[in-house]
């Protein structure tokens, strides 16, 4: 499937789940291309497509979680036919679980599972705060390594993406999440055992974000583990999405 605000790599004529996956600040659907390869093929995976980059370079970038989460919750409807399973990664997770939270909300749909990964729930950190300016978030991006982090190397990759990143860093620093609010999926949170900005101790306080059951597991590596061990992080979740009569 591919469409405005979410792009598939193999197509699944009759899925019997969904996972949606929500990248890190700066990220899309790219981050997820392979990741057909590492799980079960009627399970249907979907990358969703931040405005401002890659395939949507040309659209305005959204610098503000609840405008992005209400737009991405519209653009979902067509796909609660089908269970639905989400992952994000560290901006993804929570823009996921304000996805999540609007589902149930606005349409009275429930997640099979939320997974976040990478993150900390929204009422362990304080937002706002001083922009910190391009300089800064340029280093940060780097000390985070990933994906991104190369692409500043080059001067025009560096154009292209900066506004995006830019952008994004400005959601994570003033978005406020409700601290009552609560998702009733199941949550299992991932986490590489090396990531300061993912401490055990406060990765753990997603079980209070959830009034279903709460799991963790944790990788070796940093911030992005998931780029060094991403066949033993899916079939992790391939083992997540198994049929119930298996």
């Amino acid at each position: 499937m591919t469409s405005a605000w979410f792009r598939g790599y193999r197509p699944v004529a009759q899925p019997r789940a969904r996972l949606v996956c929500f990248a890190h600040a700066g990220g899309g659907p790219s981050a997820f291309r392979s990741w057909h390869d590492g799980l079960p093929a009627d399970v249907e995976v979907l990358g969703v497509r931040y405005p401002g980059r890659q395939d949507r370079l040309a659209e305005d970038c959204v610098a503000e979680m609840h405008p992005l989460a209400d737009a991405i919750a519209s653009a979902i409807t067509p796909l609660l036919d089908k269970p639905l399973v989400f992952f994000g990664h560290s901006m993804g997770a929570w823009v996921a679980y304000e996805v999540a939270l609007r589902l149930r909300r606005d349409h009275g749909f429930s997640l099979d599972q939320l997974l976040v990964s990478g993150q900390v729930p929204p009422h362990r950190r304080e937002p706002g705060g001083d922009d910190p300016g391009t300089d800064a978030v340029i280093a940060e991006v780097q000390r985070l390594g990933g994906y991104d982090a190369q692409l500043f190397e080059d001067p025009e990759l560096r154009e292209l993406v900066l506004p995006a990143i830019l952008a994004d860093f400005s959601l994570v620093r003033t978005y406020a999440g409700d601290p009552l609010a609560v998702v009733d999926a199941p949550v299992v949170a991932y986490f590489g055992e090396q990531d300061e900005d993912a401490r055990p101790e406060e990765v753990r306080a997603w079980a209070e974000r959830t009034t279903a059951g709460y799991a963790q597991r944790s990788f070796p590596g940093g911030h992005f583990y998931l780029a060094e061990h991403e066949a033993e992080l899916l079939r992790e979740i391939s083992a997540r999405l198994a049929p119930a009569h298996a």
